[in-house]
């Protein structure tokens, strides 16, 4: 590729980069990776407990059960005695009840050695947080339990599921003032500095611009991956691939075009890309592919 056309390319990224938010789970991914001091930040708010500080954080960690089938947890993240998995969610279905359930289920079943007894299983959050008020109830926050059927006895089993609606951005609370920021695109508009610093450093650095087009790279290769897995012709896959790696600049829309073109299903596109269903819909009718 000649040096104007690169700069071209970098230029389009950098100006789509300057879009994201942290409701981006690409982008929310880069911001995380190697900062405990975010997921302190996000678990202390949304538990109301200034004292979580996690002694280990993975994101984009991938957990298998026993028949190969796997789940990639965007934030994986340990105390001594707990162990935590965000996820970010713009559209509804990534954030089903069952998916709760299945992600919680892995933790556990990922955690106990053989001989272990099942005391020893730590304290369990799923926490999605999520674009849209998916349980559809206007709350900003719901705590999930299991209860004791005809009693207010809470079945003490150490799992907890948490759903955060970041539409309802209160920016009277701290919570609220959390989601304001996950819905940021710009680090000055912020209100904790600790993600202003991160958002400015991949945003403004060049440094930071590099570690997102790496980031954009490894999602183009593990598109291609999952493309096999689906049973799609392997030039496809590795049309995909190639296109998301040139065409990174462009953002995952060109590759969601090519998906669309390519007659996948509008569920199997909005899974790989994490765009909404509504989303895949939209730039299908906006591009004559529906």
């Amino acid at each position: 590729m000649k040096r104007e056309e690169m700069e071209k390319w970098r230029q389009k990224f950098l100006v789509i980069l300057a879009g994201f938010r942290l409701l981006d789970d690409d982008f929310m991914t880069a911001a995380f990776q190697d900062s405990l001091e975010c997921v302190d930040l996000v678990l202390q708010i949304i538990l109301d407990r200034p004292d979580v500080k996690a002694t280990k954080a993975i994101t984009q960690h991938t957990l298998k059960n026993l028949h190969g089938r796997s789940v990639r947890l965007d934030i994986h993240a340990w105390t001594d005695e707990q162990e935590f998995n965000v996820e970010i969610q713009r559209g509804g279905k990534g954030a089903a009840e069952r998916r709760a359930r299945y992600n919680s289920s892995l933790m556990d079943a990922n955690t106990l050695l053989s001989g272990d007894d099942y005391e020893s299983l730590p304290e369990s959050y799923v926490i999605f947080i999520t674009e849209t008020d998916v349980l559809g109830m206007g709350q900003p926050i719901y705590v999930v339990e299991r209860m004791i059927r005809d009693s207010s006895i809470t079945f003490q089993d150490g799992s907890h599921i948490i759903y955060v609606n970041s539409s309802m951005a209160d920016e009277t609370t701290p919570l609220g003032r959390l989601m304001h920021d996950f819905r940021c695109t710009r680090a000055e508009d912020m209100y904790y500095d600790v993600l202003a610093e991160r958002v400015r450093f991949l945003k403004e650095t060049e440094e930071g611009a590099g570690i997102m087009c790496e980031a954009m790279e490894n999602l183009a290769k593990d598109i291609a991956q999952e493309a096999k897995a689906q049973g799609m012709a392997q030039g496809m896959a590795q049309g995909m691939a190639q296109g998301m790696a040139q065409g990174m600049a462009q953002g995952k829309t060109d590759i969601v075009l090519e998906m669309l073109r390519g007659k996948m299903p509008l569920e199997t596109i909005a899974h790989m890309s994490k765009f909404s269903l509504e989303r895949v819909r939209e730039l299908g009718k906006m591009h004559s592919l529906l």
